[in-house]
């Protein structure tokens, strides 16, 4: 099952590259723009709690479909760009193992545990 869900993350992070591919923008924005949703982790410098709220903030794909939507009706391809980045960036992450985190550690995420600790929950 696990190889069933990374095969479809990296299908939805492929089908992400070619909807950036319509944008009509330089290819450069994509890698660059790729690993800011984890901005959200900055939460975490005040607890674990707000740090999981702003990481899920951030790593949701239903803010990155309403941006992409909201571009796509107001016809702006940066905001479409929002949506197309965050929807790519949870596909990568999710594709490595990094899932929505729990309130309680950082390590604790909806795929399992990651970090050093993993061998406690698989």
């Amino acid at each position: 099952m696990r190889n069933l869900l990374k095969l479809e993350e990296a299908g939805i992070f492929l089908l992400s590259i070619y909807i950036f591919s319509t944008l009509n923008l330089a290819w450069w924005w994509f890698p660059a723009l790729l690993l800011l949703p984890d901005i959200g982790m900055i939460g975490y410098l005040f607890s674990p709690k707000i740090g999981a709220i702003t990481y899920n903030l951030f790593h949701h794909r239903l803010l990155a479909v309403c941006a992409g939507l909201y571009g796509l009706a107001f016809e702006s391809k940066y905001l479409m760009l929002a949506g197309i980045i965050l929807f790519a960036h949870i596909s990568f992450d999710r594709l490595m193992g990094y899932g929505l985190k729990f309130n309680d550690s950082f390590h604790h995420t909806h795929l399992g545990r990651i970090g050093k600790a993993k061998g406690d929950w698989d």
